[in-house]
C-alpha cells in the first residue's frame, strides 16, 4: 500500500533503453507518471500507472491502446510541439505537491534528450525540489550551496562531484578517500571524479555554484 502524504514522491519513467532501467520496485513512490514508452515499463513492472503522458510516437497503436486502458489518467499531445515528452511530464508533476522527483529511463538513448534532461534538473532545483536522475548503475543529483550527507550503499560505489556552473567554490569532502577542504573546482575539472566513501556516511559542503553529484556502482544505483 502506498502512503498518503501532503507532499509526494513522484516517479517519472521515460522511454530510454529498457536494459539500463533501474529496478523500479525498489523505490517508494507515491505517484507514477509514464512518459511515452515509459508507460509500458510501468505496466510491465506491475506498477501503478497514475498518469500517462506524451505523443506516444514510440509505441504501436496496440501498445497505445493498452497504455490508455491501464492509465488512471491519459494525456496525449501532438507529435509537433514545443516541449519534449519529459518536460510535459515534469510540468504535470509540478501541478502536484511534490517533495521529491525521481527520473528514470532518461539516459542511454538520444544524447540531445539526455542533455536536455540535465538542464531540466537545474530548473527544478531553482524551485527547491529534490530531484534524482537514476538508471541501473548511476544516481545523479544536483545541489545548491549548503552542507549535505551521503550514505554508502555498497563498497564498490564511486562518487563523483562535477561543477555545472563555471565554478563551484569552497568544496569540502569529509569521510572520503580523497578528502578536500575549501577547494574551487571548475566546469570540466576531473579532480573530483571517482572518489569513494571510507565510512558509512560522508559529508560534502560548498559555498557557491551548482554541484552535480553522481553515485556509480557495478551493481544497481
Amino acid at each position: 500500500m502506498r502512503r498518503e502524504s501532503k507532499t509526494a514522491k513522484i516517479g517519472i519513467v521515460a522511454g530510454g533503453p529498457a536494459e539500463l532501467l533501474a529496478d523500479l520496485s525498489e523505490y517508494q513512490i507515491d505517484f507514477w507518471i509514464g512518459c511515452d514508452r515509459g508507460a509500458l515499463y510501468l505496466i510491465n513492472n506491475h506498477l501503478p500507472l497514475d498518469l500517462a503522458i506524451g505523443d506516444f510516437d514510440s509505441v504501436s497503436s496496440h501498445e497505445r491502446e493498452l497504455i490508455e486502458q491501464k492509465a488512471k489518467t491519459f494525456i496525449q499531445h501532438p507529435v509537433e510541439k514545443d516541449e519534449t515528452d519529459l518536460e510535459l511530464a515534469i510540468n504535470e508533476a509540478l501541478k502536484r505537491p511534490v517533495c521529491e522527483l525521481f527520473l528514470f529511463g532518461v539516459t542511454g538513448g538520444r544524447k540531445d534528450h539526455e542533455l536536455s534532461s540535465l538542464f531540466l534538473l537545474e530548473r527544478l532545483i531553482d524551485q527547491q525540489i529534490k530531484v534524482k536522475l537514476i538508471d541501473k548503475q548511476n544516481s545523479l543529483s544536483m545541489y545548491r550551496p549548503g552542507r549535505y550527507h551521503l550514505k554508502r550503499l555498497n563498497h564498490d560505489q564511486k562518487v563523483s562531484f562535477l561543477s555545472l556552473t563555471s565554478l563551484v567554490t569552497g568544496l569540502t569532502l569529509e569521510n572520503f578517500y580523497y578528502p578536500l577542504e575549501d577547494e574551487t573546482i571548475r566546469r570540466g575539472d576531473s579532480l573530483t571524479i571517482s572518489n569513494h566513501l571510507i565510512a558509512e556516511t560522508g559529508y560534502f559542503s560548498f559555498d557557491s555554484g551548482i554541484l552535480i553529484v553522481i553515485k556509480t556502482s557495478e551493481r544497481n544505483a
